[in-house]
């Protein structure tokens, strides 16, 4: 295999990634591979993934998450940003992991390509920066209602700093999750 085409960065979250696939451009645009077997399991990531998700947020301030699911369908997330831009968050949810409770932030927009690997045994939302948002992503497991959880997004013990924490659009599920400190069901950091 010739370079790999896409860039992949260890974030504060060791086994959260940053991945920025290659962009091959000329006059008429560009073409970029936005998913490859090879280059990410050379990577360490391979996965097997079951179903993409799509999702439009019309307004920006609008917060989506911070979800997971628990096993047997605990998944694996791709997420990249199809048109406009997002803050995207991922909470450290493993009890006994070292970086419990602790998040990691990252802005990815639609003209940087930029996307984030997150494995399961992490909660994952974001916030909407821009107008007509559309984000899309990969998961290695498909839906389960009976398996889906959430933590509070604003729960301060967190520390994230939200763009929109005052008047942001929520769902009324996502209003009343639990906070980290009351959540019952997380995951068991795996030993090393």
């Amino acid at each position: 295999m010739g370079p790999l085409p896409m860039q992949v960065t260890s974030t504060s979250l060791p086994d959260v990634r940053l991945v920025v696939p290659k962009r091959f451009g000329d006059a008429r645009g560009y073409f970029v591979e936005t998913w490859n077997e090879q280059a990410f399991a050379l990577n360490g990531l391979e996965r097997r993934w079951v179903q993409d998700n799509q999702s439009l947020s019309a307004t920006p301030g609008t917060v989506r998450g911070m979800h997971y699911q628990l096993a047997p369908f605990a998944q694996t997330k791709l997420i990249r940003v199809l048109a406009g831009r997002i803050l995207d968050v991922v909470v450290d949810i493993r009890r006994g992991s070292p970086t419990f409770g602790r998040h990691v932030a990252v802005e990815l927009t639609a003209d940087g390509l930029e996307q984030l690997f997150i494995p399961a045994g992490f909660a994952h939302g974001f916030c909407t920066l821009e107008p007509n948002t559309a984000v899309a992503y990969k998961v290695d497991a498909p839906y389960s209602r009976e398996c889906e959880r959430a933590i509070l997004w604003n729960d301060p013990a967190l520390g994230i700093d939200w763009p929109a924490m005052a008047g942001a659009s929520v769902s009324d599920k996502d209003a009343v999750a639990p906070r980290l400190a009351k959540a019952t069901d997380l995951f068991d950091s795996q030993p090393s």
